[in-house]
């Protein structure tokens, strides 16, 4: 563990997966079948989790492809200008587009419409992360997403592979969404995989239940990987909080009780809030009590990459909100943060 958070110090990250566009209904609280106007953000995991860790201090390089349209030159413009790096970004000509979504701002019944038909990030090959500096890197980020089909697949083993070879921690996002996936059956076989090699894995019970295959109980299965070879696992449970397994200790975290303006974006803030914290020298516990923050904060604002806290944000929310225990619950009309999403 020791030396996983020492590595993370250099706070410097390349995030492999996705990033597209993001249309909201405005204004929030807009049904997107009665929308006369949309605000325009970068999207998709990986671009969301690499804006949260450059809005919190720390160096991310996107690692993806892109349509060879406005709609990739949109997605890699943005990222620049939250200072995230795209130099791993590689356009992709043909019939390939940027992955979108059109979503809704609001609690109830929220409707987001994904398309990826064609999806460019999945033309991602093993050629494409043969060239990273892993040795400079604090860590290398994975988003599950991009397990789900070839040759993308392929390009996260072999980022794994030179990863381990560099000494470099690998953390896997879980990420699943199962219209990406062939089956269920699949998703598990090729997450175990995965995360037989990753340092530190992060997933919600949906996840970790897929994962753990039909029959099984995804909280032992989280509990069990530390017998692999992850040194931590985050087990997140919605409006639970969640629970984290390290080698020497396993212990709950609350949540941060707000009044949400939607669901969505808490999951890729609470990786980049944590992976920052650790990277800044908290101790797990604190860095996983950051992540809840910065997940509450998200979900109280319009998009995700946009929605992302700096570190003044942060501590004056910290500072403001107290943290639920595991225990409790959230009073009404307020909603919790640290969501599966």
């Amino acid at each position: 563990m020791e030396k996983l958070i020492d590595k993370l110090k250099r706070r410097s990250f390349l995030v492999v997966g996705r990033a597209g566009m993001d249309f909201y209904a405005e204004p929030p609280g807009t049904v997107l079948e009665e929308a006369d106007s949309f605000s325009a953000h970068v999207g998709g995991s990986a671009a969301n989790t690499a804006v949260a860790l450059a809005r919190l201090g720390c160096g991310a390089e996107v690692v993806t492809c892109v349509s060879d349209d406005a709609v990739g030159r949109f997605a890699t413009a943005r990222l620049a200008r939250f200072g995230v790096g795209t130099k791993y970004c590689r356009s992709v000509a043909g019939e390939a587009r940027n992955s979108l979504a059109v979503v809704e701002t609001r609690l109830e019944n929220c409707q987001s419409v994904i398309y990826r038909n064609g999806a460019a990030d999945f033309d991602m090959g093993p050629g494409d992360v043969e060239s990273l500096d892993y040795a400079a890197a604090g860590g290398v980020i994975l988003s599950g997403t991009a397990l789900a089909a070839e040759p993308s697949r392929s390009a996260i083993f072999r980022a794994i592979e030179l990863a381990r070879a560099a000494g470099t921690p690998v953390i896997i996002d879980m990420d699943y969404r199962p219209y990406s996936w062939v089956s269920q059956e699949e998703a598990a076989e090729v997450y175990t995989r995965a995360i037989e090699h990753c340092d530190l894995v992060i997933g919600n019970d949906v996840e970790f239940n897929v994962a753990a295959g039909p029959g099984q109980d995804g909280f032992e299965h989280a509990r069990s990987l530390l017998q692999a070879f992850p040194s931590l696992v985050v087990y997140k449970m919605g409006e639970r909080g969640s629970v984290t397994f390290t080698a020497t200790e396993s212990f709950e975290t609350g949540i941060y009780p707000v009044r949400a303006l939607k669901p969505t974006g808490a999951g890729d803030a609470f990786m980049g809030g944590f992976l920052a914290g650790l990277a800044d020298g908290l101790s797990p516990k604190d860095a996983v009590r950051q992540g809840s923050a910065s997940a509450a904060i998200v979900v109280t604002r319009v998009s995700c990459s946009t929605a992302m806290p700096d570190p003044k944000e942060l501590a004056d929310f910290v500072s403001a909100h107290p943290i639920l225990s595991s225990q409790e619950t959230t009073a009404p009309g307020e909603h919790h943060a640290h969501c599966p999403v």
